[in-house]
C-alpha cells in the first residue's frame, strides 16, 4: 500500500518524554566514593540516581519482590550487597543490574543493617535477632557471628585502621558495643545517649569518634580511654553525622583552627557545622524560603554565612494534585502535592526548590503567560503570588491575599497582562484581586493583596475558573452541574451553560475559537459555543470523572485527563479519540500544555509527573490497512485468517505492529483482537519472537486488553438486568410473554429495536 493510493494523514500525537517518579521512600542512602551517583530502597527496588542528571539510571529490583531492609555499598563502588525480607542476601553487579550470588543470611529475622570494611572485603550484617555476622564476600562464607546485643541491630560500622580489627554496632539499648574480631568478644559497650543511635563517625587519625542520636546530642569519644570527651547538646534529633576532613579551608563555614570538626544532619532540615573541643555550632546552613527555625539554643553563637546548594531531590511527591510549566522557555514545572508546600523542579536536572508559605494542602496553580510569575491557592483560605528570577532560578512570595471563608479550589492568571488574578473558592464565590505594582524585591515581605470583586457564582462548590485570551471574560465551572460565563468588566453573568449531568471539574477556553470546553465527573467533555451557549460537540470514552481538559494543535485537538488514569487526545472536527496514553496508575489531576504547545505535563495520585513532547504521525497506512481489514472482518472471519496467513513476515509484522495502536481505541479494538486471534492461534511462539519488537508490542497489547475486558464485563452485567426484567414480566391476568411475542410488540409500539 503506497501513499499515492492514500494520500497521506499527518497526525499530530504525545509521546512520553520523561518522567519524574518515585525513587526514596526513606531508609537508608549512601554516595558512590566516585560521588556520581546516589543509592537509596524504594520498596523492593534500590535505585541508583545519577548526580548530574537527576535521572534513575539502574534500578535493582528483587525477583520476589520482597521489599529490600537494608543494603550497602563497597568502598570500590563495585560490589552491591541488599537484604530482603525473604532473609536472603544477594550480591550485584549493578552497572549491569545482575544478580551475581544468592546466599541465605542465617538471621532467624530480616537484616537490618550492614556495612563494608576498607577493603571491600568483607561484609558486616545486623539482624533483628540481636546477632551480627560478618561475611567474607571474596572467598563467600561466614566467618563471625557475635551474639549478645539487645534486640534489633539498626547500627554497624567498621573502624577505619583495618589493623584493629575492630566492629562497632548499636542496638535499641542505645549503647555502642565495640567488637574484636580476633576473639568475637564485645570490649566494651560505650554509653552515653538515651535514644536510638543513628550515625557514627571517625576522626582522621582513629583515635575519637563522634555519636549521633535523636535524643539531641552528639557525644565526643576517646577511644584510647574509651570514655566520653564531651557532649555537645545540638537541639534537634540526628540523623546523620560527619567529620569534616582535614588539611582543608572551612573558614568560610567559621572554622578556625585546626581542632575536630564535624557537621550534623537533622529534623530542622539544614546542616551545622560544630566545634568538638567547645560544643558551640559555628556554622548554621541558610535555606531560601525555609520555615524559620526554633532558636532555643540562646547560648550558641552560629557564624551565619552563604552555603551554596548544589542539587536537591525530591524521593517522593504523595498526591500530584496541579502542576504548570514555568520559566520563559519552560524550562521548569511547577508542582502542587498532597501538602502546604509547592515543589519547583528544573526539567533538566530533576533538581527541586522548595516554597514555604501555605499552612494547608494546595489545590491549584495557575501561570502568568511569560511565565515568570504564577499564583497558588490552599485549602488555607488564601492564595500566594510568586516570582522567578530567570537568572538564578529562584522562586519567591511577592503577595498573598486572604478573604475566602472556605478553601479556594481554582485560581485564574490574566492572559494578556499581569494586572488581575480571579479564584474560586468552595465557600461559592468568585473573587477578582488587583496585583500590587511595583512587586516587592526579593527578601521583602510579601504585600498583602484585596479583593476589588466577589460575586456568589454558584450554589456549591467553584471547581475552576479560566481567564478568555482577551481578558474580557470569565469563565466558572461548579459541583452544580453548572458551568458559567461571566464579564471581568463588572463580574456581570452573561450565561450558563447546562447539560452534564454531574459536576463540572474544568473549564477551558479555546485559544483561537470563541468556544469554551468542560470537563465532567458525568465521563464526557462538552464545546460550548460562547455566543448561543449551546453544546457543539461531546466527546465521550472515559470510564469514570473527566478531571482536566487543555486544548492543543492550535486548538484543533483536545486532551483530557481523568479518574481512569487515562489522557486521551480527541480531534475536534472528527468527534473522535485518535490516542488514549495509558501512563498512570491512578487519577490523573494535573494536565498542562506548554507555551510553544509542543510539549504536556501530566500529574497524577500515583505520585508520577509524566513529561510528553509532541511527535507527528502519518496515518496513511494504519487508517487504510484498519478499513481493509474491517472490510474483510466483515465477510467473515475465515476470510481474514485466508488473508493474513498469505502474508510474508515482514507483512505479518506491520500488521502486528497496528493491531497494538488499532487495540488502543475502543472503536477498533475488536478489529485488533480479530488480528490478533489469527496470529496468535496459526503462529508459533517461536516464529512471532523473531518478529521486530514482539516483547515490547505484546507488553502494550495487555493493559488496554484488560480495560476492554473490563467495560465488556461491565456491559454484560447491565444486560442482565434487562434479561431478568424480561422473564418476570407478566400480562395482567394471562401468561408469562415469550421473548418472541414480547419483542414483536415493543416494536410496534415504537420503544424497542432488536438492534439495541
Amino acid at each position: 500500500i503506497t501513499e499515492e493510493h492514500t494520500g497521506v494523514n499527518i497526525i499530530i500525537y504525545m509521546r512520553v518524554s520523561s518522567k519524574i517518579e518515585p525513587f526514596y521512600k526513606g531508609g537508608k542512602v549512601q554516595i558512590s566514593q566516585d560521588e556520581q551517583y546516589i543509592f537509596c530502597t524504594c520498596g523492593p527496588r534500590v535505585n541508583i540516581l545519577q548526580i548530574d542528571t537527576g535521572k534513575i539510571i539502574h534500578s535493582i529490583e528483587q525477583d520476589d519482590q520482597e521489599d529490600i531492609t537494608s543494603f550497602s555499598l563497597s568502598p570500590d563502588d563495585e560490589i552491591l550487597v541488599t537484604a530482603s525480607r525473604a532473609l536472603l542476601l544477594k550480591q550485584w553487579d549493578w552497572k549491569q543490574e545482575k544478580c551475581t550470588r544468592s546466599w541465605r543470611a542465617i538471621h532467624n529475622v530480616p537484616v537490618a543493617s550492614m556495612t563494608f570494611d576498607c577493603t571491600s572485603t568483607l561484609l558486616a550484617t545486623g539482624g533483628c535477632d540481636g546477632t551480627i555476622k560478618l561475611w567474607d564476600v571474596v572467598k563467600q562464607y561466614c566467618t563471625h557471628n557475635l551474639k549478645g546485643s539487645s534486640g534489633v541491630v539498626h547500627l554497624v560500622e567498621f573502624h577505619p585502621d583495618i589493623s584493629r580489627l575492630q566492629l562497632f554496632s548499636s542496638s535499641v539499648d542505645c549503647g555502642i558495643r565495640i567488637w574484636d574480631l580476633r576473639t568475637s568478644k564485645c570490649i566494651c559497650v560505650l554509653e552515653s545517649h538515651y535514644s536510638a543511635v543513628t550515625s557514627l563517625a571517625f576522626s582522621p587519625d582513629g583515635q575519637t569518634l563522634i555519636s549521633s542520636g535523636r535524643d539531641k546530642i552528639c557525644s565526643v569519644w576517646d577511644l584510647k580511654k574509651k570514655a566520653v570527651k564531651r557532649t555537645v547538646p545540638v537541639y534537634e534529633a540526628v540523623e546523620g553525622v560527619v567529620v569534616l576532613p582535614g588539611k582543608s579551608d572551612y573558614s568560610q563555614m567559621g572554622v578556625k583552627g585546626e581542632g575536630l570538626h564535624f557537621v550534623t544532619a537533622g529534623s530542622k532540615g539544614v546542616l551545622r557545622v560544630w566545634d568538638s573541643s567547645s560544643a558551640r555550632c559555628v556554622f548554621t546552613q541558610t535555606l531560601p524560603d525555609a520555615p524559620a527555625l526554633n532558636t532555643e539554643e540562646a547560648d550558641l553563637d552560629p557564624y551565619w554565612a552563604c552555603f551554596s546548594l548544589l542539587m536537591k531531590f525530591v524521593g517522593y511527591n504523595d498526591d500530584i494534585l496541579d502542576v504548570k510549566f514555568l520559566g520563559k522557555d519552560d524550562t521548569h514545572i511547577v508542582v502542587a502535592t498532597n501538602s502546604s508546600q509547592l515543589k519547583v523542579f528544573e526539567l533538566a536536572t530533576n533538581s527541586c526548590q522548595i516554597l514555604y508559605g501555605h499552612t494547608d494542602t494546595i489545590l491549584s496553580i495557575d501561570v502568568f503567560r511569560k511565565g515568570s510569575m504564577f499564583a497558588s491557592c490552599a485549602k488555607d483560605k488564601s492564595l500566594r503570588l510568586w516570582k522567578m528570577d530567570l537568572k538564578s532560578g529562584h522562586v519567591h512570595c511577592v503577595a498573598q491575599g486572604s478573604g475566602h471563608s472556605n478553601a479556594v479550589g481554582s485560581v485564574a492568571c490574566s492572559r494578556l497582562k499581569k494586572g488581575f488574578l480571579v479564584s474560586g473558592s468552595q465557600d461559592c464565590t468568585i473573587k477578582m484581586w488587583d496585583l500590587p505594582d511595583p512587586l516587592p524585591d526579593v527578601g521583602c515581605e510579601p504585600v498583602l493583596m484585596t479583593a476589588r470583586l466577589t460575586e456568589r457564582a454558584h450554589d456549591k462548590d467553584v471547581n475552576s475558573v479560566t481567564i478568555s485570551p482577551n481578558d474580557k471574560l470569565l469563565a466558572s465551572g461548579s459541583q452544580d452541574r453548572t458551568a458559567k460565563l461571566w464579564s471581568l468588566a463588572d463580574m456581570s453573568l452573561l450565561g450558563i451553560f447546562r447539560g452534564h449531568s454531574r459536576g463540572v471539574w474544568c473549564v477551558q477556553f479555546s485559544p483561537v475559537d470563541q468556544v469554551l470546553a468542560t470537563a465532567s465527573a458525568d465521563g464526557s467533555i462538552k464545546i460550548w459555543s460562547i455566543q448561543e451557549f449551546s453544546c457543539l460537540r461531546t466527546f465521550e470514552g472515559h470510564d469514570a470523572s473527566v478531571l482536566k481538559v487543555i486544548f492543543v494543535s492550535r486548538g484543533t485537538q483536545l486532551v483530557s485527563s481523568g479518574s481512569d488514569g487515562l489522557v486521551k487526545l480527541w480531534t475536534i472536527k472528527t468527534n473522535e479519540c485518535v490516542k488514549t496514553f495509558d501512563a498512570h496508575q491512578d487519577k490523573v489531576w494535573a494536565l498542562h500544555g506548554s507555551s510553544k504547545d509542543d510539549l504536556m505535563v501530566t500529574g497524577s495520585a500515583d505520585s508520577t509527573i509524566t513529561l510528553w513532547k509532541e511527535c507527528e504521525m502519518k496515518q496513511s497506512k494504519l487508517c487504510f490497512v484498519l478499513h481493509v481489514i474491517h472490510a474483510i472482518i466483515n465477510d467473515g472471519i475465515q476470510e481474514l485468517e485466508k488473508t493474513l496467513l498469505k502474508l510474508r513476515q515482514d507483512q505479518k509484522e506491520s500488521v502486528l505492529r497496528f493491531s497494538v495502536v488499532w487495540n488502543t481505541n475502543s472503536r477498533s479494538c475488536l478489529d485488533a483482537q480479530a488480528v490478533l486471534q489469527v496470529l496468535l492461534t496459526h503462529l508459533s511462539p517461536e516464529e512471532i519472537l523473531q518478529y521486530q519488537g514482539t516483547r515490547t508490542h505484546l507488553e502494550g497489547l495487555i493493559p488496554y486488553t484488560e480495560r476492554h475486558m473490563q467495560r465488556i464485563g461491565r456491559l454484560l452485567q447491565a444486560s442482565m438486568f434487562l434479561d431478568y426484567m424480561w422473564q418476570k414480566m407478566v400480562l395482567p391476568g394471562g401468561p408469562r410473554l415469550p421473548w418472541d411475542l414480547l419483542s414483536s410488540r415493543l416494536e410496534t409500539c415504537g420503544k424497542f429495536s432488536p438492534g439495541r
